[in-house]
């Protein structure tokens, strides 16, 4: 079992940023990567970034590269999401997961942080 917490949502501007955290406690060791998600409203939910816990392999969607930065604390156990460069469609509850082994899929989710990006 993995738990995740997620912080560091919150209201910004069009253009500023916010990091996000995702700590993990539990079975740490076996997680292979991480990723972050998000949901807007009326819409589905869409892959944002992802990064392997050995080698630091990052993946991103389309719509935040070059905007967003995903990186890891091995030793706090912690994954950060920075972005920057915010848009209004940058509006969702996002959510860390994680995937234990490669191609299980994300297992373990946590709760959400709502970010808000006014206009």
């Amino acid at each position: 079992q993995v738990q995740l917490v997620e912080s560091g949502g919150g209201l910004v501007q069009a253009g500023g940023s916010l990091r996000l955290s995702c700590a993990a406690s539990g079975r740490t060791f076996s997680i292979y990567r991480t990723g972050w998600f998000r949901q807007g409203p009326g819409k589905e939910r869409e892959f944002v970034a992802a990064i392997t816990s050995s080698g630091g392999i990052t993946y991103y969607g389309d719509s935040v590269k070059g905007r967003f930065t995903i990186s890891r604390d091995n030793a706090k156990n912690t994954v950060y999401l920075q972005m920057n460069s915010l848009k209004p469609e940058d509006t969702a509850v996002y959510y860390c997961a994680v995937e234990l082994h490669t191609g299980a899929g994300f297992d373990y989710w946590g709760q959400g942080t709502q970010v808000t990006v006014s206009s």
